[in-house]
């Protein structure tokens, strides 16, 4: 399962990184977490923090985690909006030569592509 958090920052404050650091403790100790990728478009400043997870237990573990649901009520003191995007790899594949939380599903599709 992939969460995508897609958002335009306004302004973090020390409230925020407090919760944000909980939060990211918390994800990397939920059940079949894989890890996590960061990307900001420079020209949109517009910045995509991409989360996986083996199962959607460990992702809905996250979701209704207290601090989490704490920072999702108080967003509108951080961000100038955002989009979130919940989807399931299909498939994810490549040489090997790049470490990816998704290379585990690497050996397994290595013929399928």
């Amino acid at each position: 399962m992939v969460k995508t958090f897609i958002f335009e920052k306004k302004q973090f404050d020390q409230e925020f990184y407090k919760l944000d650091q909980a939060i990211a403790e918390f994800a990397k100790q939920t059940v079949g977490y894989l890890g996590e990728e960061a990307w900001e478009n420079v020209e949109t400043g517009r910045i995509s923090n991409v989360y996986y997870w083996e199962t959607m237990e460990g992702l809905q573990a996250l979701i209704n985690h207290p601090q989490h649901l704490e920072a999702k009520s108080a967003q509108t003191n951080w961000l100038n909006g955002y989009q979130i995007v919940i989807s399931q790899v299909i498939r994810a594949y490549g040489d090997g030569a790049i470490p990816h939380p998704t290379s585990t599903y690497n050996n397994e599709l290595a013929n399928d592509g």
